[in-house]
């Protein structure tokens, strides 16, 4: 049975397998949604370390824990699916989503909850967008050529009348049986992406579980050794403070790295397209997962 919905109220939702293994900032996840949700929903997956306990032991009684067993063998579906029931479990009509390895800045939290408040009366705002941060290597370096997304769906309403689902791997969301790109309104909350910064081992596991994911996607052999590409550059800002101390942990790791800088034939459309962004403030052939409203 699905619980009804509250609508005044917000939900956090995530899911999360292997946390320890993969060294996933999930406890910093959490931690930077909660404040600003009435309830979070943490889907977790069976798993071969210590992640449930992981979970269980944050204490928090706004925490639903979904114990759940995961189809691995559905590949990158999996991660929708198990995004899709973390959805369903919500109570309220609205849902902040954050993945295992993002963490919200906490300037953008009260900014997402004014901003639901203000579109809630209005059915053509279906979600919110983010801006992003993509950490590469190490947390004083970020990656912003357009490879990397700038802007991303975080915040969707909720209830299944809506059909408003996770599309893909659930890097973003689309509605109904044809897909359309969900009606977002862009904020200026920031999410911290720090897939790439965490443990070289992680950076390994993490690799051989993408070659599972992902079969025919060309990975590295080595996941801890890291292609340099055009638009690495240092990371100026502050950090999220519910993240600084993981941050210091991972400053530093020996046998995590960015190869030497290197010139490849694909790099020149990375040039070109920031060239015209310099120039014009448009990002050319960017990939945008929503519609803007």
């Amino acid at each position: 049975m699905r619980p009804s919905r509250q609508p005044r109220g917000v939900s956090g939702f995530t899911i999360v397998r292997n946390a320890i293994e993969l060294d996933f900032p999930v406890l910093e996840s959490i931690a930077s949604v909660l404040p600003w949700c009435d309830e979070m929903v943490v889907n977790v997956g069976r798993s071969d370390d210590d992640t449930l306990a992981l979970i269980e032991a944050i204490g928090d009684p706004k925490i639903r824990i979904l114990e759940t067993v995961w189809k691995l063998e559905d590949g990158a579906a999996v991660l929708r699916d198990q995004t899709l029931a973390a959805m369903r479990a919500c109570r309220h009509s609205w849902g902040i989503y954050i993945q295992a390895d993002e963490v919200l800045h906490e300037r953008g939290g009260r900014q997402l909850l004014e901003t639901i408040a203000a579109v809630d009366s209005d059915p053509a705002v279906e979600g919110l967008a983010v801006r992003y941060r993509h950490f590469f290597g190490d947390p004083d370096t970020e990656a912003t050529n357009r490879h990397w997304y700038r802007r991303e769906v975080r915040v969707i309403r909720l209830g299944p009348e809506l059909d408003i689902h996770p599309f893909r791997d659930a890097q973003g969301f689309r509605v109904g049986p044809t897909d359309r790109r969900i009606r977002a309104r862009l904020t200026g909350a920031e999410m911290f992406h720090y897939g790439y910064t965490r443990s070289a081992a992680a950076l390994r596991s993490r690799a051989r579980a993408d070659r599972h994911l992902y079969p025919g996607r060309a990975s590295p052999p080595d996941g801890a050794r890291l292609r340099w590409s055009p638009g690495i550059r240092p990371f100026r800002g502050e950090h999220p403070a519910v993240a600084r101390d993981w941050v210091e942990r991972h400053r530093s790791d020996p046998e995590r790295k960015i190869l030497p800088r290197s010139f490849e034939a694909g790099h020149l459309r990375y040039y070109a397209s920031a060239a015209v962004e310099r120039l014009t403030g448009w990002r050319p052939f960017e990939f945008r997962n929503y519609d803007p409203v």
